[in-house]
């Protein structure tokens, strides 16, 4: 169990996390699965830069791939680390979406 701003979560955060799975969501919404076991949602559009902005394509975004616990898109021209996606998630409850 860890705190992080002021939430009780379960498992272990670890530094070195990493992203074992991933579920693209309608609204540029994902369901991540990281190395503690926990899931979260991230929600992309918030992502800003020049960088991200092929993941509004619906395409692109709908084909995310992992290299080494890092969601990568686009054969590998857009990524996001993993502590990030984690650090930006929020809780998942296992409500229906």
């Amino acid at each position: 169990m860890y705190i992080k701003d002021d939430i009780c979560y379960a498992g272990q955060f670890e530094e070195g996390i990493k992203v074992t799975d991933v579920k693209p969501l309608r609204g540029g919404i994902m369901l991540v699965t990281f190395s503690t076991g926990e899931q979260r949602l991230f929600d992309t559009t918030r992502l800003t830069g020049s960088a991200f902005a092929p993941l509004a394509d619906e395409r692109i975004f709908g084909a995310p791939t992992l290299f080494h616990g890092v969601i990568t898109w686009n054969n590998g021209e857009i990524d996001i680390a993993p502590e990030t996606v984690y650090k930006e998630s929020y809780a998942y409850t296992g409500k229906a979406i």
